[in-house]
């Protein structure tokens, strides 16, 4: 007969660095008993730029933890309970989030905090090649199907889902100008002719924001999954999110949808694959979609590929340190330029329809 003592537990595999199952296996049990069912394995999902996920298993059910980078010393860059809180409040609504399970900010568990959420299926597209491979139809709808999304998002009413104090969005380009000028001012190692000259000319022509939405705040097809019927399952990589001008997340993805691929370059880019909407597809899809003026989207367009600038700048100076280590990183130093000058010459261009009109 039993005597009410639960059978002996079998040990669990040791985890990838940062992530001891044997803790979270005993947090989960706590906080959400009958969830695991029998040993944790665990791998690290690759891809992420900043924060680490993982995928783990009992063998039966499957959920990702997500937590900051191991040495984190910045928690506002890798704020747990923002992305906790944000993907919770729109699981809801028709933007496509992974269900969470639990957020823990004890970091005696995992040693930082951390949230664990559902995994769901689908697939990431990080380059042309692998986007190419679905055929230009579907590549086509894909990448539209991205945009609607975005019209999606951009549709949540922040209070409706309780996020009406998620950010400031008064004032948001001027914070978000001077917030990357000073990311460029930290990573100063080399002169870099047009790159205060285009800060500049940014600061001098902000436009007038619209009502703000959600911001996702890093919006590309790398960071949402794709299921097996080309729509998509889930948007990930929340770390960015605040409230704030939605035509941000247009620029940028109207920028990343403008490069064509550098052969060994880190970034990743789609933009080759056949049947790639044109970027002038992408902005009128979205007019249409949200009812917004989109006619000022190059100074956000201007504004993306400065701060892409200023994050390989950022890059390049880790590199030349011997911080950063990995393919591709070498060469990040030569496209800091050219990003230079695109983002001047797409400001140009809106100066130049100004002028015209």
């Amino acid at each position: 007969m039993s005597d009410g003592t639960p059978p002996p537990r079998s040990p669990a595999r040791p985890g990838p660095p940062g992530l001891d199952l044997e803790r979270l296996r005993d947090h989960l049990d706590r906080e959400r008993p009958g969830t695991v069912r029998g040993p944790l394995k665990a791998e690290l999902i690759e891809g992420g730029r900043s924060n680490l996920t993982y995928r783990i298993t009992d063998g039966t059910g499957q959920w990702v933890v997500r937590r900051p980078p191991l040495g984190h010393v910045l928690a506002t860059a890798h704020d747990m309970r923002r992305e906790f809180r944000v993907i919770s409040a729109l699981h809801p609504t028709a933007v496509p989030v992974p269900g969470t399970l639990l957020l823990c900010e004890d970091e005696a568990v995992l040693g930082a905090p951390f949230y664990v959420m559902e995994l769901v299926a689908g697939t990431p597209y990080r380059t042309a090649g692998q986007l190419a491979e679905l055929g230009p139809e579907r590549t086509r709808g894909v990448v539209l199907s991205l945009v609607d999304t975005l019209v999606a998002l951009h549709a949540v009413d922040p209070a409706a889902v309780g996020l009406d104090d998620f950010g400031r969005p008064d004032g948001f380009l001027e914070r978000q100008l001077r917030r990357w000028g000073k990311q460029l001012a930290a990573s100063r190692s080399r002169d870099l002719p047009g790159i205060d000259a285009l800060h500049e000319a940014l600061a001098g022509s902000l436009p007038a924001s619209p009502a703000p939405t959600v911001v996702h705040g890093d919006y590309r097809l790398d960071n949402v999954l794709v299921g097996a019927d080309d729509r998509i399952t889930a948007v990930l990589d929340w770390e960015m999110s605040t409230l704030g001008d939605p035509l941000t997340d247009l620029g940028l993805l109207v920028m990343y949808s403008e490069q064509e691929d550098v052969p060994g370059s880190p970034i990743a880019t789609t933009r080759g694959a056949p049947g790639h909407p044109e970027p002038a597809e992408l902005i009128e899809r979205y007019a249409a979609g949200s009812g917004r003026d989109v006619s000022g989207i190059a100074w956000y367009t201007a504004f993306a590929y400065f701060k892409l600038a200023v994050i390989l700048e950022g890059i390049h100076y880790r590199y030349t340190l011997g911080q950063t280590v990995g393919a591709g990183f070498d060469r990040i130093g030569e496209l800091v330029p050219v990003f230079i000058d695109r983002g001047r010459a797409t400001l140009d261009t809106l100066t130049t329809t100004a002028e015209e009109g």
